[in-house]
């Protein structure tokens, strides 16, 4: 019995933190910092945030030695359908290669499922509901995966560990206040 509790402390999580509510990416990049302390290699591959910009995230992670990688082109509204959708194509098939790699014990995907729930234009051929799933399931069995954004897909939250949502209940927007630098990038 003792043996077989040891077991499932040793498999892989998948966490998923979603939620109109500040805070997703904070829980899981706190949770990177965390693993690295304890000697885990992280990855954090972020699906939205573009390389052309620069996030308080990846300017700390450089320092850590916590690989970071922005893959996306920014928000919906600034680049066309076909930038975003060969952005995400171009990252689903590093996330696919670096997960089945294996050299990590954390590889959080984050805001994945932002770019799941894109609606305004067909994202199913460039990053396909079924493969994640596949990858969620068949990914190294140490592996814990952590995926982040709003709008989380019923499939994905039925195949996690863990799901927590974060609830907007006031925010600094509402008053006129834009994104703040070190607060939200």
């Amino acid at each position: 019995m003792e043996e077989l509790a040891e077991n499932k402390a040793k498999r892989g999580l998948t966490l998923v933190y979603t939620g109109d509510g500040k805070g997703k990416t904070t829980a899981a990049l706190g949770l990177a910092i965390r693993a690295v302390g304890r000697g885990k290699r992280v990855l954090v591959i972020q699906f939205i945030k573009s390389p052309e910009r620069t996030y308080g995230e990846k300017i700390t992670f450089e320092k850590l030695g916590i690989e970071i990688i922005q893959t996306g082109v920014g928000f919906t509204w600034t680049k066309t359908p076909e930038e975003h959708r060969e952005a995400l194509k171009t990252a689903w098939s590093f996330t696919k290669e670096k997960v089945l790699f294996g050299g990590y014990d954390v590889v959080i995907l984050d805001e994945l499922n932002n770019a799941l729930a894109i609606e305004k234009f067909s994202i199913d051929d460039v990053l396909p509901l079924k493969e994640v799933l596949d990858l969620i399931q068949h990914r190294p069995k140490h592996m814990h995966l952590v995926i982040t954004g709003r709008s989380a897909r019923e499939e994905i939250m039925a195949c996690a560990d863990l799901v927590t949502e974060m609830k907007a209940v006031k925010h600094y927007y509402n008053e006129g206040i834009p994104a703040v630098k070190g607060i939200e990038f």
